[in-house]
């Protein structure tokens, strides 16, 4: 099983201050966040890409994914094209973080590249209920 996925972490986000519904804490793995369940995982996917949006201003696929999979760690290009050619998005086309219909398929891509396996639909769909819900 991927480190990503045994932490319920689909995305690999990395430790930092910033606290999330869900999280467990302290984090066994000493690099990256660690979820109750998969699903928690998947709803701080869906608010760190909104964050980044409403914050950051970075409303492209190509702007998210730059941020989330850096070249200093990552092949960032190549992770762009895998996650436009998984979702047909348009890499450089501003993107609405709070459409289940473009953003269950971005995370489920994103956990796909980070883990190397499909993603569980029903659980992407339970984290985008969480952060529907406000929850």
């Amino acid at each position: 099983m991927s480190r990503g996925l045994e932490n319920r972490n689909p995305g690999n986000i990395r430790r930092a201050p910033v606290r999330y519904k869900g999280e467990v804490r302290p984090s066994r793995d000493p690099d990256f966040k660690e979820f109750e369940s998969l699903a928690w995982g998947y709803r701080a996917i869906f608010v760190l890409l909104d964050t980044y949006r409403t914050r950051y201003g970075i409303d492209t696929l190509r702007g998210m994914i730059s941020r989330w999979a850096p070249p200093s760690e990552n092949r960032t290009e190549a992770y762009i094209r895998a996650v436009a050619d998984d979702t047909g998005l348009d890499p450089d086309k501003p993107l609405d973080t709070r459409d289940r219909k473009t953003m269950v398929p971005l995370a489920a891509s994103i956990s796909r590249v980070e883990n190397g396996v499909q993603a569980e639909t029903a659980e992407v769909e339970r984290g985008w209920a969480l952060f529907a819900s406000g929850t």
